[in-house]
């Protein structure tokens, strides 16, 4: 291995180290001593689920063919709250930690990622724990593609993040951003697919409804989860560039937001 060889390799596992400490210190911050926090973290995102399950008792209504209400919800509320959960800590992840960044071994890079890295084992544990517990309770596991599941779990990290680390930029040049960033994000919760499937949509709209990334993942995660859901509305592509393209400029805007930074 030559010199230049190592050096790179020594930077990559020091800064894996950092990542690793940084992931042990949000853990500490986010869910305390206590066990309650631990608990918490876990149900926090599946009280979405419980409530549109009684809305869905009250209604009457019934979730697409071959599917049960509990596992059609998980699918869409928890990748949407992975989206979500890991966009809104990237986006904070420096105004959080600014403290954090005149050690010289940590980078805002390295703040985003620990902090999305936790957050998506968060809701990933809480993802396979409903439906393990549905599974038991229903007596079925309807499994289609284990592959296809963790595919839309994962797109749906990729895509939060690199949404995210665009707006941690932003926000830190234009402070006032903050405050716009979740109402206009708002709306995303209604168009998203979370307690509908694109197959009931009217013809009409369907095709505005999927000019968002996040519907598509929905769509891929429960035609892995489902083996009867047969209506595959999502594109691979799509997604993927969503993703490549957020994260490159959220990678650009990073490096000139540390300049700034930096001369501030």
């Amino acid at each position: 291995m030559t010199a230049i060889a190592r050096e790179y390799a020594r930077g990559f596992f020091m800064q894996l180290h950092v990542i690793h400490a940084l992931i042990l210190r949000e853990t500490r911050t986010r869910f305390g001593k206590h066990s309650l926090g631990y608990v918490w973290a876990f149900m926090e995102p599946l009280t979405g689920v419980g409530i549109f399950l009684i809305m869905f008792l009250f209604t009457g209504r019934i979730p697409p063919s071959g599917t049960d209400a509990v596992g059609f919800l998980c699918t869409g509320f928890l990748p949407y709250g992975l989206f979500n959960g890991t966009m809104g800590k990237a986006r904070s992840a420096v105004g959080s930690n600014l403290a954090l960044l005149y050690y010289p071994q940590v980078h805002t890079l390295d703040l985003v990622t620990s902090r999305c890295i936790l957050e998506t084992a968060t809701i990933a544990i809480t993802f396979f724990g409903a439906m393990l517990l549905n599974t038991i309770a229903t007596q079925h596991l309807p499994l289609d593609s284990a592959l296809k599941t963790l595919a839309g779990l994962g797109f749906a990290a990729l895509l939060g993040s690199g949404f995210g680390l665009v707006l941690n930029s932003l926000c830190l040049v234009v402070p006032t951003a903050e405050h716009f960033i979740g109402p206009l994000l708002r709306p995303m919760f209604w168009v998203s697919g979370l307690f509908f499937s694109v197959h009931e949509l009217p013809s009409s709209t369907r095709d505005y409804f999927l000019l968002n990334p996040v519907l598509h993942i929905v769509e891929l995660t429960r035609d892995g989860w489902f083996e009867t859901y047969d209506h595959q509305y999502y594109s691979y592509a799509y997604i993927i560039y969503w993703i490549l393209g957020l994260t490159f400029v959220g990678m650009v805007s990073e490096k000139m937001t540390r300049k700034y930074l930096m001369s501030a």
